[in-house]
């Protein structure tokens, strides 16, 4: 059963909450699970459910997400604001531990996996890597920019979840209602919006989007690697897999999905499982 939590960061000149939940015995090996650009950390409810007989799995939202607090100041939606927010969540829990990161929750690890004396001692990639072609960073941003504002019940908001993240792969009735349920916020008139701040959109919008080149990190990450990627994924692709591949990280494909797969099913939960016990 998922416990909730906050710690608090500085940023700039305030203190601000980042929230968590987290599944498990404190005891245990530490996972930390960090999704991506527009999700939050229940997505890794049923990963973490599995691993937590096992594991301390711990699942913060980033800043502007889930019950996170936003920030005034939309330019700081960006990838150093998140990774000094959850150095605060490490140091919180001051041991070791393996990251499980989607997308942007990825290369908020490949950052600090690359840094001197890490805490991060198994790194799982889910669908990103040290290349990320500007085609899908358009197509992200074209989504988040055209999102309604509000919707008139959750049955809409979730209609809207299966159209963009049908790349997640071949969920079930309960696993995208359960995606929406933790999606939806309240607003005023009784209508539903989605769980995060806007103007995390502000950044993507402000330049055409370019090729991201993520190799300064990853040429640095001396952690066993799990990459995971969608079959038919535009963000990772062939090419960059194939790379990550050569340079020692352990491979693992999920058939139907793109961009990214959810890590809801049972082969790719029990690969991780493996994965994060040594052995594979």
């Amino acid at each position: 059963m998922a416990r909730q939590g906050f710690v608090p960061y500085l940023l700039g000149t305030d203190f601000h909450r980042l929230a968590f939940v987290e599944f498990g015995n404190p005891a245990d090996p530490a996972v930390l699970c960090v999704h991506g650009l527009t999700r939050n950390g229940r997505d890794f409810d049923v990963l973490a459910e599995a691993l937590a007989d096992r594991y301390h799995v711990i699942c913060p939202d980033l800043p502007g997400r889930g019950r996170s607090d936003w920030l005034a100041e939309p330019s700081l939606y960006q990838p150093p604001s998140y990774v000094t927010a959850l150095a605060h969540l490490l140091a919180y829990l001051n041991k070791p531990v393996a990251w499980v990161g989607t997308s942007l929750g990825g290369i908020c690890g490949m950052v600090i996996a690359a840094a001197p004396h890490t805490p991060i001692t198994r790194l799982v990639l889910n669908d990103i890597g040290p290349h990320i072609p500007a085609a899908a960073l358009t197509r992200i941003r074209d989504y988040m920019t055209k999102a309604p504002a509000t919707f008139a019940n959750l049955a809409a908001l979730e209609a809207h979840l299966r159209l963009i993240h049908a790349p997640f792969g071949k969920l079930t009735d309960a696993q995208w209602a359960h995606l929406a349920r933790h999606s939806a916020r309240a607003v005023e008139g009784g209508a539903l919006a989605l769980h995060y701040d806007p103007a995390i959109a502000d950044p993507i919008r402000a330049s055409a989007p370019a090729d991201a080149d993520l190799s300064v990190f990853w040429q640095k990450i001396t952690v066993p690697v799990l990459a995971i990627r969608g079959a038919v994924s535009d963000l990772l692709t062939e090419a960059t897999f194939e790379r990550m591949i050569k340079d020692g990280a352990t491979p693992l494909t999920v058939p139907d999905c793109g961009h990214a797969p959810a890590l809801m099913d049972r082969p790719t939960i029990e690969a991780i499982r493996q994965y994060l016990g040594g052995k594979v």
